[in-house]
């Protein structure tokens, strides 16, 4: 994997996460959480897609240059 693609992973999942915080800390996510008890399915998937994409740039930018 090449060293901008790592870098655009780890970029993009960081604005997931912060988008997915933002919307865990909504109206309709505390009335999801208050019918249903959970998050808002669009929150879980925008901070568990966040937390990939950052773990995956990361990998990608800790392999060595000759292993991509």
């Amino acid at each position: 994997m090449s060293r901008v693609i790592s870098v655009a992973l780890l970029v993009g999942g960081v604005v997931l996460l912060y988008f997915g915080g933002q919307s865990f800390h909504s109206i309709n996510d505390n009335m999801s959480r208050l019918f249903t008890g959970s998050p808002a399915t669009k929150t879980i998937l925008l901070i568990v897609g966040g937390a990939v994409a950052s773990f995956v740039g990361l990998i990608g930018l800790a392999m060595p240059g000759g292993k991509r």
